[in-house]
Parts: C-alpha cells; sequence; structure tokens
C-alpha cells in the first residue's frame, strides 16, 4: 500500500513572532491598482501624522528668570546643566525630568554660557563677572559641587564657552579669544582677530586646532590655534548670532543670522553658502545639531523653535506654546529622541524629535507599520497632495501675518530684478544667485 505525506518546513510556515509569513507574486501585470492603494495608505499615513502630532512633552520650571543657555554631555544618560540671567546654575536629570541641584552665584550677573566635558565629569561656565569656572560633576548621582574647582580670570566679559573635543582644554570668547589649559590660571594663547567682540567660538569636532567663530563686525572665520592669522574668512550682511558644527560630516557648519535666516557653509569654500534655510521671521538666536548629524534645531527671537533636515531649505516642523515667549537656546539630547529649549520665560521645555512618535515600548507589529509608513511617505513625498498636507503647519496670528509680509516683499523683489534684466543691455544687471547674495565679500 503506497501513502502519501504533505511534509512542510516549520521554518517557513511557522508563526514567527506572532506574524504570518506571506508570500505574493510581484508582477505589475498581476497588481494593477497597486500603486493606487499605496498612493492612498501614503495619504492615509500623512494624514494620521498630522492627526497624532503632540510634539510637547512637559516644561521644567524652576529658574527664576530667563534661561540663557544649557548643555548636555556627550553621554547618554548624562544630566542637562542649564544658566539663567540671576546668575544660577541647575542640574536636571533628564530621565526623571527632575531637578537636582543648584548652584545660586554660579556667577555675578548673567550666566553667558554653558559646556559639559566630553567624558562628562566637569562642567564650564563663563559669566559677566569676567571669569570662567570649572565645577565638578558627578553623572551618575546627577549633582554639582557647589564650589568652583577652578575660576580662571580673565580680563574682558566672555560671551561664549566650548570645550576641546578631546584634550584638557577650552577656549573663551570676548573682546579676544583665549585659550586655557586645565592647569593653568593664566591662557595659554590670546587672540585679537581684528574686530571689536567675538559672539561665538567653537572647537571642530574632527580638527583639533580649529576654530570657526562669529563675530560682531558679521564675519565668520576660520582659525588655526597654531597661528594668529585667520585661515578663512567671510564678512556677510548682517550679524550671525550661533554657530554649530555638524558631527558627522565636520567640513560643514551652520550660522543663525539676524536676517532671519539660517545659512550651512562647507569650510573649504566660504564664498558661497551650500544651504539656505528660511522659514523663521524674526533674527534666529541659537542652532544645534543632532548627535545623528541629519538634522538641526534653531531657536529663535520669534517664540518658534523649527527642526530642518540639513540639506533642506525649509523646515520640517515648527513648535510653539502659548506661554512661550523668545527662545534664546536649543539643545538636543544624547539620545536625538528630544529637543531641549529655554526661553524668556523661565522654563525649559522638553519636545519630541518626530512629532507624533509614541513614547514607550512598542511592538513589533507596531514598528513594522511605523516603517511601512515611512517608506510610503518617503515614496510619495512629491505628490501634490501629500506634500501640502505635510507642509502645512498652524501658527500662531503674528508668525503667519509676517510669514506673509515677506513672502509678498520677497516676490516683489523677485519681479523687479527681472523688470530690470528685461529692459537693461544684456549682462548689466547680472544674475547673482541666491546662496552668493547675503555675503559681502571673502577675506583670504
Amino acid at each position: 500500500m503506497k501513502i502519501k505525506v504533505l511534509q512542510r518546513s516549520e521554518q517557513d510556515y511557522g508563526n514567527n513572532g506572532g506574524i504570518q509569513r506571506k508570500f505574493r507574486n510581484p508582477d505589475p501585470q498581476l497588481h494593477p491598482l497597486e500603486r493606487a492603494r499605496e498612493y492612498q495608505r501614503a495619504l492615509n499615513a500623512v494624514k494620521m501624522e498630522k492627526m497624532f502630532a503632540k510634539p510637547f512633552v512637559r516644561a521644567l520650571d524652576g529658574h527664576l528668570d530667563s534661561v540663557k543657555c544649557m548643555a548636555v554631555s556627550h553621554h547618554t544618560g548624562a544630566p542637562l546643566v542649564s544658566g539663567s540671567c540671576d546668575g544660577e546654575m541647575r542640574i536636571w536629570d533628564l530621565a526623571n525630568w527632575s531637578q537636582k541641584a543648584v548652584v545660586t552665584r554660579a556667577h555675578e550677573g548673567f550666566v553667558r554660557d554653558l559646556v559639559v566635558s566630553p567624558d562628562g565629569t566637569r562642567v564650564l561656565s563663563c559669566g559677566d563677572d569676567k571669569a570662567a569656572r570649572m565645577w565638578a560633576l558627578d553623572a551618575e548621582a546627577k549633582t554639582v559641587d557647589q564650589t568652583a574647582m577652578s575660576t580662571f580670570h580673565g580680563t574682558t566679559i566672555s560671551n561664549s564657552i566650548d570645550h576641546h573635543w578631546r584634550k584638557p582644554m577650552f577656549v573663551t570668547s570676548g573682546d579676544t579669544v583665549d585659550v586655557w589649559d586645565y592647569n593653568r590660571s593664566s591662557p595659554l594663547s590670546s587672540y585679537e582677530w581684528g574686530c571689536d567682540r567675538v559672539i561665538t567660538a567653537k572647537f571642530n569636532p574632527a580638527e583639533p586646532c580649529l576654530i570657526g567663530s562669529t563675530a560682531v563686525d558679521r564675519s565668520i572665520g576660520l582659525y588655526d590655534l597654531r597661528g594668529n592669522t585667520p585661515i578663512r574668512k567671510v564678512i556677510l550682511t548682517m550679524r550671525s548670532n550661533a554657530l554649530a558644527w555638524n558631527p558627522q560630516e565636520p567640513l560643514y557648519f551652520t550660522v543663525a543670522n539676524e536676517d532671519c535666516n539660517l545659512y550651512t557653509f562647507d569650510m573649504r569654500k566660504l564664498s558661497e553658502a551650500t544651504g539656505r534655510h528660511w522659514d523663521h521671521v524674526m533674527p534666529v538666536l541659537d542652532v544645534s545639531y543632532s548627535p545623528l548629524g541629519n538634522e538641526f534645531v534653531s531657536a529663535s527671537y520669534d517664540m518658534t523653535v523649527r527642526l530642518w533636515n540639513y540639506r533642506d531649505a525649509r523646515s520640517r516642523d515648527v513648535y510653539h506654546t502659548k506661554r512661550m515667549q523668545r527662545v534664546l537656546c536649543c539643545h538636543y539630547t544624547p539620545c536625538s529622541r528630544f529637543i531641549l529649549t529655554g526661553s524668556e520665560d523661565t522654563n525649559i521645555r522638553v519636545w519630541k524629535r518626530k512629532a507624533d512618535e509614541k513614547l514607550g515600548g512598542k511592538t513589533e507589529r507596531e514598528r513594522e507599520a511605523v516603517a511601512y509608513r515611512e517608506a510610503l511617505k518617503e515614496k510619495f513625498k512629491r505628490m501634490p497632495e501629500i506634500n501640502r498636507i505635510k507642509r502645512h503647519h498652524h501658527v500662531p496670528k503674528m508668525i503667519k501675518s509676517l510669514s506673509d509680509k515677506r513672502r509678498i516683499m520677497r516676490e516683489a523683489r523677485v519681479r523687479k530684478e527681472q523688470n530690470r534684466r528685461k529692459h537693461s543691455k544684456p549682462g548689466s544687471v547680472p544674475l547673482i544667485k541666491q546662496k552668493k547674495r547675503q555675503i559681502v565679500k571673502e577675506v583670504q
């Protein structure tokens, strides 16, 4: 007697993780409506993104004056350090969103800037008392000593302070740019770079001796600490308030400008900006890159926070609340999932990097659904209806009216230039690219 048995592999047909494996034929002849179905799913996905967008997480309340600056170490789990205009410095536990320590008299007057050392064991601050101070930080207990480990006295008020990415040294900028070592009470080097005051100075993540700076004479400069002259320098039409290097592509940096725009430059060629980011309606006060290097966040005088893909001209999202005043500083958390902002209303606010992201754990099925929706949105992102829904943001009335006014003025300038070129001798009205118009001259 002959017996026939069906034999199937349990690995191929078994229930792996609760999801049944399915087989399909990718032949487009058998699926004529596949693109239409995927487009409809992408449309639903981008609508769901707007429906579930709740970016605000919570506010960290405790400061009694405007939050002027903040700093986070590169290590995950490190505490947040913030400084205010009344001279206070506070330590926050980001895991529990709670305050852990307060230094009431860190500086006389404003705490101008803060930075945490790369190993997360020290905090460096500068203020209106012409001093830079070093504080011992306990990253596990989230506490800081009430007395400074060291005090470095300068000759002028320092606007900014930045720590080297690897060495035990830091730089302060004011009327002069001073480079300090941990173990010396006087600066290793002091530079005067031909301008009244340097607003900010930042170490390059890759080149140990390279510093990028912005100054009140509207210049952006690259300086080598081994020499006393700038390597490259460019003067813009208006002043830049902040500078941030891309941590993953150290050749690029972004500046926050007074003309409501942000400009991304390649340090090898400063004669032209590689990117112009133009959605703010008032001066931009601060900019910070994500640890992943694929996006940055900007804080503005117009009481909004905007998120940008580092290659896009328009912002990806805009965050605001009814109570939030002018935003003075912004920063990413080390895990890059959250954004921290400090404003004039004394609050530190915590935002999601992705407005519709679900906090907490996700099942495997949820993660696959999210990945599928993101792939569909990326595939159909240039379709008019999907692009319109994705670009739409509700903003305060003041922002909307100023945006409309700036758009009308921009269109009028373009129309006027086109008419001048049309009715003038060929070549008498040259066409200048938008990325070069803000540059006055380049100094070699």
